[in-house]
Order: C-alpha cells, then structure tokens, then sequence
C-alpha cells in the first residue's frame, strides 16, 4: 500500500505542461505514492487544454476563476478552496510549480495546515518586483514557505542560498519543460498539426515561408507596451513579404482586442485561437524565429534550435541570453524590428543564435524531483 501522500496543485497551462511529467512519475511509483491532483481552474480553456495532452485526470476541479476578477479575489478564492481540499485530503506533501497565483496561495494553504511544500521550478529571479507581475513576488513567496525547493540551474540555486536557504532544501533537477518537451516532440507529426489551423489560411505560406512565431500576453505589457509590439509586428510583416508571422492570441481582452485592432488585415499576420500544447510544439518546431514574453518558451526553444527574442525588459531565466540563444528586446517597436531583421538578414548571426545547448536540463527533471521526495521520507 502506498504510504505518502502528494497531492499536486496545478491552475493555469504552463503549470500542467510542466506538472505533467512529475505527476506521470508520481504515478510511476504507485508502491509507495498515492498521487492527486488538484486544479484552480486559473486557466480554463488553455488548462482543459494542456490536461487533455498528458491524459491527466483530476481528483479536485475547483473551477474557481470568474471574468474580470482582481489578483486579490482570485487569490482569496484559491486559499480558501484549497484550505479545504487540503483538510479533507491530509496530504503529506503538496507540489506547487512556478510563479502563478495558484503556486502562490497553494504553499500559503499548505503552510497554514503544516503540510510539506515542494516548489518545482525554485530560484528564479528577476531582481524586480514589478517585472514579471506579480509573478515574481507569487516565486519568492512560494520559496520562502518551500521544504525542499527543485531548482531548475546552478544560478536558480544560488539565489536561494543568497537568501538563506539551507543547501541541503536545494536540488538542482533541470526544468520540467524539457521533460514535457522531449515527451510530446517524439509523438507528434508537426505538418499536419499545423495543417489543422483552421485560421490559418492559405497554409502553404507557413512551409514555404519563414515563419516568426509570436506569443504575448503579460500582464506588464498591456496598454502602451502591447501596441507597441503590435507596431513592431506590423513593421516586420511589410518589411519582409517573405515571412510568415503566425500568433496564437491569448484570452485576455486586453490582448484580444488590441491584437485585432492593430494587426487584423496584414496579409501575412496570422491571428490565430490559442492551440493546445502539441499544435504549439509543431509551430515551435517549425518557426524560423519566436519573439515571446512567455517564461516557458525561453527554456524550451533551445532545444528546438531556435531563436527567441524576448519581448520584455527583464528575465527571471538570464541563462538562455547569456548564452547567446535569446535576446531581451522589451517592447520598443525599434529594437524588436532591429533585432528581427539581423537573424532575418544575417546567416551567422542566426547561427550562432541556434547552436547552443540547452542550459535547462536533460529530460529528466521529474525523476530528480520524485526521487528526493521519497528520499526525505525513507
């Protein structure tokens, strides 16, 4: 009979990509765990979504999220729902991943009931408060409440040592991403996901063309910031006929509606539906280029070979811009139009961009993660 409880707490997309390696592991080891899973429900579409994926089936569905709620309301709702699940559950531990409100209230519900925390995706740090936001102080608080904390580099642990975690609460697994990555680019045939696109069009362009990938959404860049990567986007389009930019436009209104006004109409701008995480491995893999302010994105294109120009002024991840394989390029339309055209226009320069390693781990993540749970509980 299993004798340790881990329940895993998952809300948004990025979460259940990278928990899903960890809780297929988990299950793995059904001799001595007993694995849950628990939603917010942070993301419904996109979570539903990225569930369906890694055949991942939920023990609590909270479905917590209303439209336009504040980060307060959410975070409140999210506490008190799981302050209950983890009182009827009584799991020894609870797993929180990444910066999200969920992994936020997730290891303060934990905390307040005594249940050990482990936060995958430990470490990072951006330096600024206000950049991501609020994932950033959503990270440092789930580290500072964390009994083991599984950091993704050798600099995401030195972080947490600078402040004060004890080293030996420290394990330095790779990232969960990659585990996820490599899984699902095995199975898939990347053609003919993109084939299914339905808003794609003439789909011809997507193979014939170079193909710039885009993600946007953080909350620091709507308004002002957001049109202006939309100007950029624009600018790039009609510079180069002989590309094809392709963007899977987020939910949030404050990104839908912008992206619709100022970018609907280009002939070679496809604005497309948010796809699920197999669709979006195919574009990954196909892009010639992405320009996203996605954290997720940053660790996985380096396994792909491709180029990333992050459209923010500050990463939580500096290991793929020190490395030569990203660049942070904010959102001045000028520097993202500048940047995009030398990997456009400039060979090796793109070469060099594509040659590096990818600095976040080997594929297994998820077994450094299970094994040292079970390690502190021998």
């Amino acid at each position: 009979m299993p004798t340790l409880n881990v329940m895993v707490v998952l809300g948004t997309r990025p979460e259940a990509i990278k928990l899903a390696p960890v809780i297929r592991t988990l299950q793995r080891r059904a001799d001595r765990i007993r694995t849950l899973v628990c939603s917010t429900g942070q993301h419904r579409e996109m979570l539903d979504a990225a569930l369906r994926s890694f055949a991942i089936r939920l023990d609590f569905d909270l479905q917590l999220m209303r439209p336009d709620q504040s980060l307060a309301d959410s975070t409140a709702r999210i506490l008190a729902a799981l302050d209950a699940v983890f009182n009827d559950a009584r799991p020894d531990w609870v797993l929180t991943q990444g910066d999200t409100t969920t992994a936020m209230a997730a290891s303060l519900a934990a905390f307040y009931r005594r249940i050990r925390i482990g936060h995958v995706e430990a470490g990072l740090r951006s330096g600024n408060l206000q950049q991501p936001f609020p994932e950033e102080a959503n990270r440092r608080i789930a580290d500072l409440l964390a009994d083991l904390h599984f950091a993704p580099t050798a600099t995401a642990r030195d972080h947490l040592l600078r402040e004060g975690i004890p080293a030996e609460r420290i394990i330095v697994t790779g990232n969960t991403v990659v585990d996820a990555l490599l899984i699902t680019s095995r199975r898939i045939n990347a053609r003919a996901l993109i084939e299914r696109i339905g808003e794609l069009g003439t789909r011809d362009d997507c193979f014939r063309k170079r193909m710039i990938l885009v993600t946007a959404h953080r909350r620091e860049s709507f308004g002002a910031p957001f049109a202006n990567i939309c100007r950029a986007l624009r600018t790039i389009a009609e510079r180069y006929p002989d590309v094809q930019i392709v963007y899977p436009v987020h939910y949030n209104p404050n990104i839908a509606g912008p992206a619709q006004a100022l970018l609907s109409g280009v002939p070679n701008i496809a604005l497309i539906r948010p796809v699920d995480y197999e669709t979006m491995i195919a574009l990954m893999q196909h892009a010639y280029l992405i320009l996203t302010d996605s954290g997720g994105i940053q660790e996985e294109a380096p396994s792909l070979h491709k180029p990333v120009l992050i459209l923010r002024e500050v990463t939580e991840r500096p290991e793929v811009v020190t490395l030569g394989a990203a660049r942070l390029v904010g959102s001045h339309p000028d520097r993202i139009v500048a940047e995009a055209s030398r990997l456009l226009d400039d060979r090796e320069a793109y070469r060099r961009m594509t040659s590096v390693e990818n600095p976040y781990g080997d594929g297994r993540a998820s077994e450094r993660i299970v094994e040292a749970i079970l390690a502190r509980d021998s």
